[in-house]
């Protein structure tokens, strides 16, 4: 019997440690999308804050082209 308690109890350690491990690595990945989604919104910010409105010879306003909002 004291044989299979020990085992018991190696089993349930190892499952500690890798239901642990899972909280960590999720724990990192949720800082690595917090991170990401505020660089992004950073990006989007300074992108829509370099944007001129360009008029032309009569004064009204012209559309965006695609290499307005290049980098």
């Amino acid at each position: 019997m004291a044989g299979t308690s020990r085992t018991t109890f190696t089993k349930r350690q190892k499952e500690r440690a890798r239901q642990e491990k899972r909280a960590e690595k999720a724990q990192r990945k949720a800082e690595r999308k917090q991170l990401c989604d505020s660089e992004r919104s950073t990006t989007e910010s300074q992108a829509g804050a370099n944007l001129m409105v360009k008029l032309d010879e009569e004064g009204q306003p012209q559309g965006f082209d695609f290499h307005d909002f290049g980098r």
